[in-house]
């Protein structure tokens, strides 16, 4: 059953969530593409600068949407027990991370990064929703080489039962935990793709799309 009309209604609600951190010295970063809709929502309503952490899902060769890992700058997670589920070889997930890399690296290049350091700061990383939460870990790790004060990695819908594995957030907001989780876009009434083009207009400030 749906709980969201689309993204921005769930940024809107994550958002009151983390009223804690309005006005605050903190970044809120979201993960390309579908997160950056969510994201920029809790900028606006919180007040706060929007930036990309930039992810890579690595999924299984016969089930794209299901990730068995994810890479980031200088960051490769893989669950082994997602690689036994879906009885994933060594080799073939060698395979599927060498196309996800040069999907990275475009990527990278089409939505630069906008804060020079996070040092200090704290860095609120927002996806649209967490499954197996292979691509959520890779991007807090990846900043947590940057040596923020504090990460907070926050979604509007996840499994009842996940929660970050030690070392990646410091906090973790989740107004809707799931008993009933099969994928994230089941809590959606409109869960379409988002383009490169508006993930470019929202992180140029451009908050009308």
């Amino acid at each position: 059953m749906a709980i969201f009309a689309d993204r921005t209604a769930a940024g809107s609600e994550l958002a009151d969530a983390l009223t804690a951190w309005r006005g605050t010295d903190a970044v809120v970063f979201g993960i390309p593409r579908g997160g950056v809709v969510v994201a920029a929502e809790v900028a606006r309503v919180l007040g706060l600068p929007l930036d990309v952490a930039v992810v890579r899902k690595l999924g299984a060769p016969l089930h794209e949407e299901f990730a068995i890992g994810a890479i980031a700058d200088g960051v490769r997670v893989v669950h082994p027990d997602a690689m036994r589920t879906s009885a994933v070889t060594p080799e073939q997930l060698e395979a599927v991370e060498k196309l996800e890399r040069v999907e990275l690296d475009r990527r990278r290049r089409a939505f630069p990064r906008s804060t020079p350091a996070i040092a200090g700061r704290t860095a609120i990383v927002v996806d649209d929703g967490v499954a197996t939460g292979a691509t959520a870990e890779a991007a807090c790790l990846t900043l947590r080489g940057e040596d923020p004060e504090r990460i907070v990695l926050a979604v509007p819908v996840a499994p009842f039962t996940w929660l970050p594995k030690p070392g990646t957030a410091d906090d973790f907001v989740c107004p809707h935990p799931i008993r009933d989780f099969w994928a994230v876009g089941q809590f959606y009434d409109d869960f379409t793709q988002t383009s490169d083009a508006k993930v470019a207009r929202l992180l140029s400030g451009d908050l009308s799309v």
